[in-house]
């Protein structure tokens, strides 16, 4: 059975592919890649991690000198701000996926990780690693689609809080990882309203509840309480060095999480018509579900690889490095196919976003 796609911003250019071959394709590439999965690998995400780890201290030093030069302190924003982004992007969200559970090692695990965010990885890896990976885009099984925030699609009926939409997404975008950390109790209503009838408890409410709040007071007073006050008389100065880093993570999160599930030309799928999915039907909805962004290494680094989100949800379990090696392959394979490979620059796919969200922000 094949998949029937909802109408969205743009037309389909997408034919429907020989399931079959495009399954044995991917599979081909995915195999190819694993086999040369190594050492190499390894040494990779501990240098990141190394220097994850000097961004950070390097940040926060810097961030007590400002009183001597104010541009000691901005320059210490951004190197705290882009440990935070190597953090949740390169590091946590790989690791998270098992991308390096081969390693064996107890502190590269994706049972064992915590990252530096509001969102506890327990919580993460329920929503986020199996429902939106394994449902992507399946309207009413992905709650990553508009996050029950947003109006992405024709799916979903219009209400008047779609007019302010836009306001309603820049503020998720400033408070990024409270949304994220506050999805799961989001999706499940813990605070408010009856819960779907279709929604299957794994976390007993209580349980949520506990760890929403023990991890996000735990963000809070590491960045706006310790770090201060371990600064003494320059209290001020960490406590909005702190806050600076964190809005510019968030926003910098935020925004290529969007680029690679919200541009324009992505597709939605209906619960009804992807039932017992072939491997094949399953590779063909991630393809175009997803949106590539083109750029320079330091800029594929710093979006941990998201900005090959097609590769990524095809092979969520391959080391991110590694997608940049298989595009041009999954690409070519797409264009046997005559398969629509979604990607473009930073500029476009972001403003293709920006209208999904005001289009659908009217009736």
């Amino acid at each position: 059975m094949t998949s029937k796609r909802t109408s969205t911003i743009t037309p389909n250019r997408s034919n429907k592919p020989d399931y079959e071959k495009l399954a044995k394709q991917l599979n081909a590439i995915k195999t190819d890649i694993r086999a040369r999965v190594g050492n190499e690998d390894a040494q990779y995400i501990k240098r990141v991690i190394v220097l994850q780890r000097v961004c950070e201290w390097t940040g926060r030093i810097l961030l007590m000198l400002g009183f001597l030069q104010p541009i000691l302190w901005a320059v210490g924003v951004l190197s705290l701000a882009t440990a935070k982004i190597l953090d949740n992007m390169e590091i946590g969200h790989n690791v998270m996926h098992g991308q390096y559970d081969w390693m064996n090692d107890k502190h590269i695990n994706s049972k064992a990780y915590e990252w530096d965010i509001a969102c506890d990885g327990a919580s993460w890896n329920r929503v986020h690693n199996y429902e939106h990976h394994t449902y992507t885009n399946i309207i009413g099984k992905d709650r990553d689609f508009g996050y029950g925030l947003l109006r992405l699609s024709s799916d979903f009926r219009w209400r008047v809080k779609n007019l302010w939409q836009f306001v309603t997404y820049l503020l998720l975008s400033v408070f990024f990882q409270w949304g994220v950390a506050y999805h799961e109790m989001a999706a499940e209503r813990v605070f408010f309203g009856k819960k779907k009838d279709n929604r299957k408890n794994t976390v007993t409410h209580a349980q949520l509840k506990k760890r929403f709040f023990s991890k996000g007071a735990r963000q809070l007073v590491k960045d706006y309480v310790l770090f201060p006050l371990l600064a003494g008389p320059l209290f001020l100065w960490v406590f909005a060095g702190n806050a600076l880093a964190n809005l510019l993570r968030n926003l910098w999160t935020s925004t290529i999480i969007f680029c690679g599930h919200f541009t324009g030309d992505v597709e939605t799928f209906k619960e009804e018509d992807c039932r017992n999915e072939t491997q094949g039907q399953w590779y063909y909805r991630q393809a175009l579900g997803s949106s590539n962004i083109t750029g320079g290494n330091v800029f594929h680094v710093l979006t941990g690889h998201l900005s090959f989100q097609i590769e990524h949800h095809l092979f969520p379990d391959i080391p991110a490095r590694r997608y940049r090696e298989m595009a041009p392959n999954v690409k070519a394979v797409f264009e046997e196919h005559g398969m629509h490979y979604n990607t473009g620059s930073f500029v476009k796919q972001y403003s293709s976003v920006l209208k999904r969200i005001l289009r659908y922000s009217l009736p």
